[in-house]
């Protein structure tokens, strides 16, 4: 599982790199094996000006042979940001993959 990640209007640091890498493949290690890639784009939408919950974390999962699956959180805290976009993920992923791998029923 490869994963990209992106900053904008955000300050990137190698904590921050490390959390984000952290949080993605400790929730996502039992999908690892089925996803190509996850894309990870940070920023801040206010830039400078601050204000409540104005970190965006976006995450793009590429399971193989499926369609991508995109979810999105937004915070105040960049690295709760990022743990809670990754939770999310987790959890569609674990959705998709449970009604993929179901028996079809007529």
């Amino acid at each position: 599982m490869h994963i990209e990640i992106s900053y904008r209007g955000v300050d990137r640091s190698d904590a921050l790199d490390e959390h984000v890498r952290g949080s993605i493949e400790g929730d996502l290690s039992r999908f690892a094996e089925r996803i190509t890639r996850v894309e990870v784009h940070v920023g801040d939408e206010n830039a400078h000006k601050g204000g409540a919950a104005d970190k965006r974390v976006l995450l793009e999962a590429r399971p193989a042979h499926m369609d991508p699956l995109v979810v999105e959180h937004f915070g105040e805290d960049l690295y709760t940001t990022v743990s809670e976009a990754s939770h999310k993920l987790q959890r569609a992923l674990t959705h998709k993959f449970e009604r993929h791998d179901a028996p079809h029923q007529h």
